[in-house]
């Protein structure tokens, strides 16, 4: 008997097939749920946008992205996430067609909560894929099918791409439509469904609600809304932060953005395998400070200061320039990837017959946290004038979860030590 092929058992096509085309289908919606990363500067400058109104029309697809997740998540255990996926594409289709017609902030902001659907997707193909791999690989499929978070890179390349060749921003949304229509298509013909996965079939919806009693599940909600939320607010902000601190060009500045949106998509994969092999609160614990360390030298300003020195003052300017700035958040990129996976590999431990309900908590934990930080960017911004405040929020967030962690899992560390003391 191989122990190998006992700990991992060989898997069909179907399951890979399901992988795939979720994956794919998955970076798609969240390329369109990022849209307003890069039609937001131009619609900036035509609606004379504040700080505030560029954070609220950007994060309004997250708010509506959120809140769909414990829904979608709990339909997925109920009807399977195959069909569940196709109809949530679908229903996005003609809403970011219609983008390209709205003149309006309160046009585009009611639109942005109908193309916002396309980031509850989610919640839909977590549960879904998960429950085609055993146990010892769901952290690694989930991780797989989590790189399409790079949407938000695959965004910075082709928006700024598009908006120059046609001259004009309307352009985006109509590709983006089709695009989504076509996904939806592929996604259909190349996924597949099994009846067995319907674990929540006979469960009603207060029933699947009432895993939110569950303290753990607040737990990983508090560590998720920093990792994802965090890395959606940030993927939004950051095109503009580089124009407006920098004074490049909107295509410089996303092309700059997308080296942190892009390993924070992508390495998702890696961090579903590292937290395979080395548990899910080790490496969540090791994200968190190096997020910790990251956001406090990124929080600093420009700042410029003189200083009386022997010979007479002496002017002294500290700041971080574009290429130190851009690695840090690379680096902050790739830990939020890697925590965006072992938050996940957390609940893929705990929960089985109801994950999807579970993670469409937590989803919407996360989602409703990219909703809020970049209006809180904003309100930052403008009340003080210092854009880096959008950092020094972030590095409370991850101070808050530092602190979470410690006394929660040195708690459970305690009663697990009472329960089975050594021999």
């Amino acid at each position: 008997m191989n122990p190998a092929s006992d700990r991992h058992p060989p898997l069909g096509r179907q399951a890979y097939s399901v992988l795939v085309s979720s994956t794919f289908a998955f970076t798609i919606c969240f390329a369109a749920w990022m849209m307003f990363a890069i039609l937001g500067i131009p619609l900036k400058a035509q609606l004379n946008l504040s700080d505030t109104e560029f954070g609220l029309i950007a994060a309004m697809p997250v708010l509506t992205g959120s809140l769909i997740r414990v829904p979608l998540g709990i339909w997925t255990d109920r009807y399977g996430g195959r069909i569940v996926f196709f109809i949530l594409m679908l229903a996005t289709v003609a809403p970011i067609w219609l983008l390209s017609y709205a003149t309006q902030l309160w046009q585009f902001l009611v639109l942005g909560l109908f193309v916002g659907l396309a980031g509850g997707s989610f919640s839909v193909g977590t549960p879904y894929v998960a429950r085609w791999f055993p146990k010892s690989r769901q952290g690694l499929a989930m991780g797989v099918f989590g790189a399409g978070n790079s949407g938000s890179a695959l965004t910075k390349f082709v928006a700024p791409a598009l908006i120059a060749a046609a001259g004009t921003w309307t352009i985006v949304p109509k590709v983006y439509s089709v695009a989504m229509l076509v996904t939806a298509i592929v996604f259909w013909l190349a996924s597949a469904t099994n009846p067995s996965h319907l674990s929540g079939k006979t469960a009603s919806f207060r029933e699947q609600l009432a895993v939110m009693k569950d303290p753990r599940v607040w737990r990983y909600s508090q560590y998720y809304s920093v990792v994802f939320g965090g890395y959606v607010a940030l993927a939004l902000w950051m095109t503009k932060y580089y124009v407006g601190e920098y004074g490049f060009d909107m295509k410089v500045a996303a092309f700059l953005a997308a080296c942190f949106s892009l390993p924070g998509g992508v390495l998702r994969a890696i961090g579903g395998w590292i937290s395979d092999r080395y548990g899910a609160y080790r490496t969540t614990w090791w994200v968190m400070w190096l997020c910790w360390v990251t956001f406090f030298i990124l929080s600093y300003p420009q700042t410029t200061f003189i200083v009386q020195a022997i010979g007479g003052p002496r002017n002294l300017h500290i700041g971080l320039s574009p290429t130190i700035f851009t690695l840090l958040m690379f680096v902050v990129g790739i830990a939020m990837a890697v925590g965006k996976a072992s938050v996940f590999k957390f609940i893929s431990d705990d929960y089985t017959d109801n994950i999807g309900a579970v993670s469409g908590v937590v989803g919407l934990a996360g989602g409703m946290a990219g909703f809020l930080l970049p209006i809180m960017f904003g309100v930052l911004s403008d009340f003080t004038g210092v854009r880096s405040t959008c950092f020094m929020l972030m590095y409370g967030t991850v101070c808050i979860s530092l602190v979470c962690m410690h006394y929660s899992f040195r708690a459970e560390r305690i009663a697990h030590a009472t329960k089975n003391p050594a021999p």
